[in-house]
């Protein structure tokens, strides 16, 4: 027999190092998906779009991770004022499904709203005062719907056709560009919308509102980056801050909130204000029998905290009304006593993530090595203010990685099967966002095409366990692949498929993939 080239490819090809984009939590978020149309929060579609958003910047306050940060001074006395101002049957965190939003294109046509309470402190967003012009779809959701809001339809929700009530807060957010608007008291009057005030805010900047402009919440702050949201409680991680509501604020905003509502103009000191950072005790232990969305939001609670946001009854944090959610899905932490909560040093717009002298990172080139060598991992980090902690892990690949040193920036790895791996270096300061990057490195297996007669031989070693794929091609361009066999089981040996006839062709090249 006569051996002849061969081509190994992967069904995991991924792509080059230059298109990873990842998030504040070292997720890589895949590239966007294209919005045509509006798209509800409560679907798979939604799910999608905003799983691959870096919403807020890395170094915004609300994915600030303060599990490091100290402790306030006063930190016992306010929690044990947040706690005697609520109802004895009221002191312990409650999740309540409030807001939800709409997903809509960047050419979504924009319609007037009118701003009835505060003009003067919204975004008017190219509308003439006291009116905004907002890209509202025929589908925006108001607060509650649909799990709060029993049998009434969308349509009669918007309307308010039973005269609910309620805070009826609105959110619109438009990933390409990467605004969002939100309003307060939002109502549907006959074909003209109307709410209180509206906020627009850029998903890629930290710029607050002016100073003492309210938003849709009473804070001046943001509500989408806040909201508890189902994509992320199915991967089993919130990762940002949450929005919290206690009984009563101080006057005076802190960072990042910009407007006051407090009750009877109190300025005690042990009285939250808004902007305050309340914290998850590292000490709480997450029982391993709640569900999983209970521990993906106390897992949040302790590295990225909560910000309050507004008055209430309740110490609450939202949740997005989605039916997906089990009736069960957070009634655990409802037994969270405000006692397990702890008031945290808030940084300010210069400070912590914002502050000069973050870390960087490179993971170095991407590779190809053959299945049981050795891959030379030649990152580096650099930190102008402190030594960093310095991480390899792996963010997506078909097996495991063993590394000599996850520690090191220069190291190697080794893969217990082949396919295609994406690596992250990160470096952790501890002050500033973790600085990411990301190299992949494809194993492959050796291949090997020999002649029989007028057939081929493809033969290559195979594992068990994984399936197997192999295909032919007459000139590696654009036309389809054809298959030669398919979802052939590996034998942990080398395996033999025979290309019948194959000469008769002027030429043929082969892959075999190693099926997902």
């Amino acid at each position: 027999m006569k051996s002849l080239p061969g081509l190994l490819w992967f069904a995991a090809f991924a792509t080059a190092l230059s298109a990873e984009r990842i998030n504040h939590e070292g997720r890589l978020l895949g590239a966007l998906p294209s919005i045509t149309q509006p798209i509800l929060f409560n679907t798979p579609e939604a799910d999608a779009v905003v799983s691959a958003m870096q919403i807020m910047p890395a170094t915004s306050p609300w994915n600030e991770d303060v599990s490091r940060r100290p402790v306030l001074v006063n930190s016992d006395a306010m929690i044990a004022q947040i706690t005697a101002d609520l109802a004895t049957d009221r002191r312990t965190l409650r999740p309540f499904y409030e807001m939800n939003y709409v997903l809509v294109p960047d050419g979504q046509p924009t319609q007037s709203i009118h701003f009835f309470n505060y003009p003067d402190e919204s975004d008017l967003d190219g509308g003439a005062t006291p009116n905004g012009l907002y890209p509202i779809p025929a589908n925006m959701p108001v607060e509650t719907w649909p799990r709060g809001t029993g049998s009434l339809t969308l349509a009669q929700w918007q309307q308010d056709v039973n005269n609910t009530g309620g805070d009826r807060h609105s959110i619109i957010v438009k990933p390409g560009a990467g605004f969002i608007w939100e309003t307060w008291l939002a109502r549907l009057v006959g074909s003209a919308w109307q709410a209180s005030n509206g906020a627009k805010f850029n998903l890629n900047s930290n710029a607050l509102r002016p100073a003492g402009w309210t938003s849709g919440d009473a804070a001046g702050l943001p509500m989408f980056p806040a909201l508890v949201r189902f994509d992320e409680c199915e991967r089993g991680m919130v990762e940002h801050a949450v929005r919290l509501v206690v009984k009563r604020t101080r006057v005076g905003p802190i960072y990042p909130a910009t407007h006051q509502a407090s009750v009877g103009n109190t300025t005690d000191p042990n009285i939250p204000a808004m902007g305050q950072r309340l914290r998850l005790k590292a000490s709480f232990v997450i029982p391993a029998n709640w569900t999983n969305a209970e521990k993906a939001v106390c897992l949040a609670l302790k590295k990225y905290g909560g910000l309050v946001a507004d008055n209430g009854n309740f110490f609450s944090l939202s949740v997005c009304p989605d039916q997906r959610f089990a009736a069960n899905a957070f009634s655990h932490l409802s037994s969270i006593a405000l006692s397990n909560f702890e008031v945290v040093q808030s940084t300010s717009a210069t400070q912590g993530p914002r502050s000069p002298g973050e870390p960087s990172a490179d993971a170095g080139g991407d590779q190809s090595i053959l299945f049981g060598a050795t891959a030379a991992l030649a990152g580096s980090v650099t930190s102008p203010t402190a030594t960093p902690i310095v991480r390899w892990k792996m963010a997506a690949g078909p097996g495991a990685v063993a590394f000599a040193d996850a520690t090191q920036a220069s190291t190697t790895a080794t893969f217990n099967l082949p396919g295609t791996y994406t690596l992250l270096l990160g470096a952790d300061d501890g002050v500033h966002a973790v600085a990411y990057a990301a190299t992949t490195i494809t194993v492959t297996l050796p291949v090997d095409v020999a002649r029989s007669g007028n057939d081929c031989l493809v033969r290559f070693p195979s594992l068990v366990g994984p399936l197997y794929r192999v295909e032919w091609s007459p000139d590696l361009g654009p036309n389809p692949w054809e298959v030669i066999a398919d979802h052939l089981p590996g034998t942990g040996g080398i395996m033999e498929i025979a290309d019948i006839n194959a000469l008769s062709e002027p030429r043929r090249f082969y892959r075999v993939k190693v099926l997902p």
